[in-house]
């Protein structure tokens, strides 16, 4: 993806990021533990929200199926993490009535936060009205209940310009977060889509988040996207309300930054197709 010279060195600034025990700390704040595989079952939720509550603090959401939101309420009571879900997912090809049927559904169960696919396919093919009446719908179904991150899907975005002009559309559709992608296609989350989905944010001079997702593992590329972000929007900007990772194996790689359990390089590798 071609950057224009300004994000270009933004995207190099962040290059050589510093990784250390503060850092990852501070990483794990802004994490939504993510398990959104085919074989979940209420047993992988609730091991996924015993994990969620970390010696360094908690994380900021668990995301899980719509079908398991019930399951990670009950078992992340009494703690202040988030429950997190998505809808129109992974496709991003349901109609409006039926992405707001589904959203209302997910927060009567007890969903925080949505997680919208935005229909990028038939955005990417030049329509623009029933992509946007999508977000729209959502964002009228979570009204003040629920936050909404709109998923671009980044990485079937042929060029900067069709993906900046998608996360402008968003966020005058009423979106709290841009997210890079479902996880579920390649490349997910890279490095120069969320540049220029920062910069869209920072030339909306609203108060949009970002969530870098699908296939950050390690402690390394976590530190490029914050010093990414402090460069586009300021030192400071990222935190656990306006920055997020959706991410599973990251939690492990950030603990052992931190001093809590095995160091990167000594843990087993992620298995293929993980989140």
């Amino acid at each position: 993806m071609k950057l224009s010279a300004d994000l270009q060195s933004a995207l190099d600034a962040s290059a050589n990021a510093p990784s250390d025990a503060d850092l990852a700390r501070r990483a794990v704040g802004m994490l939504d533990l993510t398990s959104l595989n085919g074989d979940d079952s209420d047993r992988v939720v609730e091991d996924l929200c015993a994990r969620a509550v970390t010696p360094v603090g908690p994380v900021a959401a668990v995301c899980v199926w719509p079908r398991f939101v019930p399951t990670a309420r009950k078992a992340l009571d009494g703690t202040p993490v988030k429950i997190a879900t998505v809808v129109n997912f992974p496709t991003g090809e349901a109609d409006a009535a039926s992405v707001a049927a589904e959203t209302r559904r997910a927060i009567a169960d007890g969903a925080d936060e949505i997680d919208v696919v935005l229909p990028y396919k038939a955005f990417i093919d030049g329509a623009r009205t029933q992509p946007i009446n999508v977000v729209k719908a959502c964002r009228e179904a979570c009204g003040d209940k629920a936050l909404m991150k709109v998923i671009l899907e980044s990485g079937a975005f042929p060029d900067a310009d069709l993906l900046a002009w998608a996360a402008r559309d968003a966020i005058a559709a009423g979106a709290d977060f841009l997210k890079t992608s479902t996880g579920k296609t390649q490349p997910a989350a890279t490095l120069p889509a969320a540049a220029v989905m920062l910069d869209s944010i920072y030339e909306s001079g609203k108060p949009v988040g970002f969530k870098a997702s699908g296939g950050i593992r390690d402690a390394a590329e976590a530190a490029r996207y914050l010093a990414l972000a402090d460069h586009i929007l300021g030192d400071g900007w990222a935190t656990p309300q306006t920055f997020r990772f959706g991410a599973s194996s990251l939690l492990d790689a950030l603990l052992a930054s931190a001093g809590h359990g095995e160091r990167e390089g000594e843990r087993e590798p992620a298995p293929a197709g993980g989140y």
